[in-house]
């Protein structure tokens, strides 16, 4: 399936459904988190038995940051390990889903507001499949990522996300993946097996965040730099918090909101998550 034609016919056979496919933001923490067995992985796995089969998913994670917009666009992405320091075990794993550059094609289509361009070096990294594999261990539905541009305000990415909403509509699952609070440098690593342990600030704008997701305070989400002295020590970089503003600009007025794997790590992470629908 690598021609444009062939997509059409792909997502011609889906009859727009009268509930389309959820919109996700995933806390993915801890590159282990894709190899262990933790409440968060296992969480994962509950997710994916309890949503439609998705015809394809795309992700937008944290650890694909770059200078313009791209998509995937290859037929077998290959498994990028984009850390340091954990066991063999990890640098080991595999994830062989393929990809989909009809559908790649497509989705670039869809956003007006900016090039999209089409990517054939990077593949899935482990923003991507950490979770993923969790979610669907076959590795048998296509999965794509698409990049985050650094060099653009919040307002960008948001605003682009909602040019892809039809996707919704055609079965492919969106899903944002980041931390809403994330602040390495602040981790208190004697701590970071004490359940649910978290600092002050980190408790108090990770509920903020929940308060606006829920009241369908976008715009704050947005300028969430206007938030306080707390939203800056959770978001020093961007990278991690722009995945929910994709999610955001997914949602509709009319998506139920749910909150899950909603536990801080080590102090100054979270690992709440969103399922939009």
């Amino acid at each position: 399936m690598t021609t444009l034609s062939a997509f059409r016919e792909f997502t011609n056979t889906l009859e727009e459904q009268e509930q389309i496919m959820p919109v996700l933001f995933v806390g993915h923490g801890s590159p282990m988190n894709g190899i262990e067995d933790t409440a968060f992985s296992r969480r994962w796995t509950q997710m994916a038995k309890e949503i439609p089969v998705p015809k394809a998913v795309l992700v937008v994670s944290a650890h694909w940051f770059t200078r313009g917009t791209k998509i995937t666009a290859m037929d077998f992405p290959e498994t990028i390990h984009d850390f340091g320091g954990f066991p063999k075990a990890l640098f080991e794993v595999q994830y062989p889903a393929p990809g989909n550059p009809a559908l790649a094609k497509e989705t670039a289509a869809l956003v007006h507001s900016a090039h999209v361009e089409l990517d054939h070096d990077w593949g899935l990294d482990h923003g991507t499949w950490t979770i993923v594999r969790h979610m669907y261990p076959q590795a048998n539905i296509p999965v794509l990522q698409l990049s985050i541009d650094y060099t653009k305000a919040p307002q960008y990415h948001y605003d682009l996300a909602k040019e892809l909403y039809a996707l919704r509509k055609k079965g492919v699952l969106i899903m944002g993946s980041g931390n809403m609070v994330h602040n390495l440098g602040m981790v208190a690593w004697d701590k970071i097996n004490v359940e649910g342990y978290a600092y002050e600030w980190a408790t108090t704008i990770n509920d903020k965040f929940k308060e606006l997701i829920m009241d369908g305070n976008h715009k704050a989400l947005i300028s969430y730099s206007a938030l306080g002295k707390e939203a800056m020590l959770a978001i020093p970089t961007p990278e991690h918090y722009l995945p929910l503003l994709y999610t955001a600009g997914l949602a509709t007025g009319k998506d139920p909101i749910s909150f899950f794997n909603d536990q801080a790590v080590g102090g100054s992470l979270t690992m709440t998550s969103v399922k939009f629908g």
